[in-house]
């Protein structure tokens, strides 16, 4: 029989270690980090090639200014082989990467890198198929890394190797395996902390070229997978966030199976929409609101998506029935396309999220609901155009307001209903909790 002085000296012992655990959960929850420490939203940009002056019309003067305006975190660039290496296997950046030292050394924002192509001097090297061709890429790597490791870099090996493959059979997985065995350990040497990516892959319907891919093991050479999604030519109806989304979450799954880890790092290293006047174009506006959308949903998922990077800073041409020339946030003479100021509205609002999650609130009416330290926070948006809703705070919240993210000022959100469409509403509650919303379809 337990002693009563035990009894009470336990209880005592139990109600500490209650109360520690209790302490202990804000503590937690204090330290976790905003999503901009977790996640890194950036844009596709074009410094790397066309030498000293662009056809493409970006100017890192005029480029690094956007990205700041933006608010992005990082940028995505060509970092071409054959011409960081000149001959007599000199390595070091030259007056043809002029451009894009510029835009790295600016500090603007972490700088992922494209480790690729292959070398006018080195044989058998596009893509790398022997052991020679593979060291000199790897040392070719490892200076590159070691130039630029004061910026915080993140690298990825090649890029759409799989899209090279349907032309040119020595992009094979087996061979990709081979360069990201020889290009991570010379890269790690450097750059201890710098992640390295594989995959880059292109479209790959059915993913039949990813599984291949991912059966060779080639994930125990990377820090992260890497994947590019479009849909701008699938039917009309298919050109959405959600398709992005339903496709990333598939890929998702393949590689936490491959890899045995549920949270294996995933980056997006190229997504967008052009907005070419040809078939395959979307609206401008179509194009800033998925891109919100996309920005928004990503809160969601940051335990395993580490980062996005938009494609890309501006247009590269001028044509406006040319797809490639019409995917920018900002046109080919820098003014802005609406899609700028979406992704900067819509990564203002959520940026500073310690947590969050999707729900649906009628069906394809999507929410976001994310606490932040100053409040709650949630966004709201309709995934089919033509299906119309309104909304309202369910409680009077003082203070509470809403906008669209490229609207200048916010109105407040107590008692209105709100129209819901496809470019989201964003509702926050300073000092207060996630709203609860009420909805029902437009008048």
């Amino acid at each position: 029989m337990t002693h009563p002085r035990t009894l009470i000296r336990d209880s005592v012992r139990l109600a500490g270690f209650i109360s520690s655990i209790l302490l202990s959960v804000p503590a937690c929850a204090q330290h976790a980090q905003p999503l901009d420490a977790r996640f890194l939203l950036g844009v596709g940009t074009h410094q790397g090639l066309g030498g000293p002056v662009s056809a493409r019309g970006y100017v890192p003067a005029e480029n690094v200014a956007q990205i700041k305006q933006l608010g992005l975190n990082s940028f995505r660039d060509d970092f071409p082989w054959s011409e960081f290496e000149t001959a007599g296997r000199r390595m070091g950046f030259t007056p043809i990467l002029g451009r894009l030292e510029a835009q790295v050394r600016s500090g603007v924002a972490r700088p992922l890198l494209i480790l690729a192509f292959g070398h006018h001097l080195v044989p058998n090297s596009s893509p790398p198929t022997t052991d020679e061709a593979r060291q000199r890429f790897a040392d070719y790597a490892a200076a590159a890394a070691q130039s630029v490791v004061a910026q915080h870099p993140l690298f990825e090996l090649w890029n759409e190797w799989n899209l090279a493959a349907k032309k040119d059979a020595a992009f094979s997985p087996e061979n990709y395996l081979a360069l990201a065995e020889a290009a991570r350990p010379a890269v790690k040497r450097v750059a201890p902390n710098a992640p390295f990516l594989v995959g880059a892959l292109g479209d790959d319907p059915g993913w039949t070229w990813t599984e291949k891919m991912l059966r060779t093991g080639v994930l125990q050479y990377a820090d992260g997978a890497s994947i590019h999604l479009y849909n701008f030519c699938m039917g009309p109806s298919k050109r959405t966030s959600a398709e992005i989304i339903d496709r990333l979450t598939a890929f998702h799954r393949l590689v936490s199976q491959a890899s045995g880890n549920a949270d294996f790092p995933i980056y997006v290293t190229e997504t967008g929409w052009t907005t070419a006047t040809n078939k395959c174009g979307v609206s401008e506006q179509a194009q800033a609101d998925n891109t919100a959308q996309l920005i928004l949903w990503a809160s969601t998922a940051a335990r395993w998506l580490k980062g996005m990077w938009l494609y890309e800073l501006k247009d590269s041409g001028r044509n406006p029935s040319e797809l490639e020339d019409n995917f920018g946030l900002y046109r080919f003479d820098n003014s802005p396309k609406p899609v700028a100021c979406a992704a900067q509205g819509a990564w203002a609002f959520i940026r500073s999220s310690l947590s969050a999650e999707r729900r649906e609130l009628a069906s394809g009416v999507v929410s976001i609901n994310a606490s932040t330290a100053s409040g709650g926070r949630i966004a709201v948006w309709s995934e089919a155009p033509d299906r119309r809703y309104e909304i309202r705070l369910k409680d009077d919240q003082e203070g509470a307001t809403f906008a669209m993210p490229c609207d200048s000022a916010a109105r407040p959100a107590s008692r209105a209903w709100i129209p819901v469409s496809s470019t989201p509403v964003l509702i926050a509650v300073n000092n207060g909790a996630i709203p609860a919303l009420e909805i029902r379809p437009a008048r």
